[in-house]
């Protein structure tokens, strides 16, 4: 164990001992650099743990700077270069944890999450970083070298203060405001945060025209605000979610619509003539059926064009299948809304990237303060992306602190 000088004396405190926090003190403690790590919560890593479905999405390999959204497109580019997806998944390899790819680059775990945590720990442990729980900071101020801190448990004082308390997102698991208000506090600018990651919810009106599709899921090509993705989109009780609709929610603004295409890998109109012909006596109904799930081709066809459900092919025109590929293949639906922080997996916007070093992540206007993770505006795409800048963004600033 660390002595117990570390966690008087530090050189470095980071206050967060989340995915940012832990890889920014294996860093730091590697350097030699007395390392100290905060944690309000009772246990350390919970957005680790939770992730994935116990598994962990802990990086992906396609990763690169377009897969994140931030007011400067460029800033991430430093640390993601520095410290690459394949630099963890070595570590992952060093800790011979199993581990495969499940679809789009995304690496899981084979066992469980608890597999990355305790690894994150066990580096913390070789480097000499000493981790407390269930400590709140409170007053938090400047001094002549460095900072002073109140906390719950001890006034503590250190050279260098690394935030790494993330987003608002999932409040339930500890997420607060904290390092945004820190930012402010010292003069930093935070950009409007907003849940992202997050399931849609929809109008009173359209959950009752969905209410037997809970759990029904659909390959959707879904766009808006000129970005596409190809994903499963899930029918929910409040709405709807699955990959498709939780990646377009970082990009949606409210008031405005999405388009889904929920036949995308097909050519509607050239197929609904060619089966016209082969096959004149089935319905449209029982052709839907055989491209989508059959409670799912009822519904929207009730929805959308109840008159057209049991007519025959050989009866439609071409202006009856035209009108069925715009609605199926163009169908324009405004979100009534989000399920907010509750559910979102991160958090949209944050301290404003101009204010921090690309390369060591100290605030420009304040030497000594760093900000790291999810607290700064730059959010990933699902997939293990959010896990990769955490460990790019605190392994960075590990080599500078």
């Amino acid at each position: 164990m660390p002595e117990q000088s570390t966690s008087q004396s530090p050189d470095v405190i980071i206050i967060g001992a989340g995915a940012a926090g832990l890889m920014c003190a294996i860093a730091a403690g590697q350097r030699g650099r007395r390392v100290l790590v905060l944690e309000h919560a009772n246990k350390v890593g919970k957005k680790i743990l939770m992730s994935g479905g116990g598994r962990c999405n802990f990086t992906n390999l396609f990763t690169a700077p377009d897969n994140f959204i931030s007011a400067n497109q460029h800033f991430c580019k430093s640390a993601l270069s520095r410290f690459t997806q394949h630099d963890f998944i070595a570590l992952v390899h060093k800790h011979g944890i199993a581990f495969h790819e499940k679809k789009l680059g995304q690496l899981f775990c084979d066992n469980k999450s608890r597999d990355i945590l305790n690894m994150l720990l066990a580096e913390c442990d070789a480097a000499g970083v000493c981790i407390q729980t269930s400590v709140s900071v409170g007053k938090v101020q400047a001094v002549s070298d460095g900072f002073q801190l109140t906390t719950t448990t001890a006034s503590l004082q250190c050279q260098s203060l690394v935030i790494a308390t993330g987003g608002l997102s999932i409040p339930k698991m500890g997420a607060t405001g904290f390092g945004y208000a820190l930012a402010k506090q010292f003069g930093l600018q935070v950009l409007p945060t907003s849940p992202a990651l997050v399931p849609f919810t929809l109008s009173a009106d359209l959950l009752q025209a969905f209410a037997g599709l809970s759990g029904v899921s659909a390959a959707v090509e879904v766009s808006c605000n000129g970005v596409r993705f190809s994903e499963n989109m899930l029918f929910t009780h409040r709405g709807l979610s699955g990959p498709a609709m939780l990646q377009m929610s970082s990009y949606w603004r409210p008031g405005a619509s999405v388009e889904i295409n929920v036949l995308p890998q097909m050519d509607v109109l050239a197929e609904l003539r060619k089966a016209r012909q082969n096959s004149p006596k089935i319905t449209v109904s029982a052709w839907l059926a055989a491209h989508l799930s059959k409670n799912l081709a009822r519904c929207l066809l009730q929805l959308w064009c109840p008159q057209l459900q049991d007519q025959r092919l050989a009866d439609c025109a071409d202006a009856d299948f035209s009108k069925l590929q715009r609605l199926f293949c163009q169908w324009q639906l405004k979100p009534n809304g989000t399920e907010g922080y509750r559910t979102a997996e991160v958090t949209l916007g944050g301290v404003a990237t101009a204010e921090v070093s690309s390369k060591s992540f100290v605030a420009r206007n304040q030497p000594g303060l760093y900000f790291i993770g999810e607290v700064l505006d730059v959010t990933g795409q699902l997939g293990g992306y959010n896990f990769q800048w955490a460990w790019a963004s605190g392994h960075a600033c590990g080599q500078c602190v």
